[in-house]
């Protein structure tokens, strides 16, 4: 009885996440405007979308701003955590203690505290003002990210390295690097989705002229939503679905052959 009502919730609990999802993706196929009425199987939203400068410009510019943030921002969080480890514990907890404060601060306080500061140092919002806004709030999920990577352990291995003849530069990159890696790569995958997601901080820091997906979502429904944007929404869901799996996958085999090994 307990297993078939556990089925039963997961079961809801699923429809409830994906049913949404599966609907749009359905109604990105339908030849008519409508949501309410199937008029026949069509491709013309997905080939509207790809001939609309407005939305390609809209994709473009978030997807170059979020890799480029998580790149910067994934440089900058490394850099800071390798110079807080050679601090005394009570300077870096307290750097800590500052470097959660944005996570924990609400997203308009963020935005209109970036958007003021552009206005006093009178640099023009667009590209590159998101750009800075994005790596701002990044660089902390990084911190939080690799921070716990650096261990004693790591020191050890480093200090080990360079009694074994090494040099800084070396031991540095074949022992502190590796050890930072998982870290680095989850700080940079946070990093990316954060900023792709973003919609208030970006919204307050965007110049006229200048939009990302959820900029153009959020426009569009002012006027009404067009089918187009079903389309858009539904190739991030396959593509995200897609790498996904591909991972998942990837890490099921890695794991077979070690335990084969």
């Amino acid at each position: 009885m307990k297993k078939t009502l556990g089925r039963i919730y997961v079961l809801l609990i699923m429809l409830f996440l994906y049913l949404p999802i599966l609907t749009l993706i359905v109604l990105s196929f339908n030849d008519a405007k409508s949501m309410s009425v199937w008029t026949g199987f069509s491709l013309h939203w997905y080939a509207e979308l790809f001939q609309s400068r407005l939305m390609m410009g809209a994709i473009v510019n978030t997807f170059s701003i979020a890799i480029l943030a998580a790149i910067i921002a994934t440089v900058v969080g490394t850099m800071a955590v390798i110079g807080m480890s050679a601090m005394k514990p009570r300077q870096e907890n307290t750097l800590m203690a500052f470097n959660n404060i944005p996570m924990l601060n609400a997203d308009i306080v963020t935005g209109i505290a970036l958007m003021l500061f552009f206005l006093m140092v009178s640099w023009p919002r667009g590209y590159m003002s998101i750009l800075f806004s994005h790596t701002t709030f990044c660089i902390p999920y990084v911190i939080l990210s690799v921070r716990p990577r650096l261990n004693k352990n790591t020191d050890r291995l480093f200090e080990a390295a360079l009694d074994l003849g090494a040099s800084e530069k070396y031991a540095f990159r074949k022992i502190v690097i590796p050890e930072l890696k998982p870290g680095i790569m989850t700080g940079f995958l946070l990093s990316f989705t954060m900023s792709v997601d973003d919609f208030i901080i970006t919204y307050f820091t965007r110049g006229a002229g200048i939009n990302t997906i959820s900029t153009l979502i959020y426009s569009e429904v002012k006027i009404g939503i067009r089918p187009s944007l079903f389309a858009l929404s539904t190739i991030i869901f396959v593509v995200a679905l897609v790498v996904l799996i591909t991972v998942n996958v990837h890490q099921s085999r890695a794991d077979k052959a070690l335990s084969a090994a």
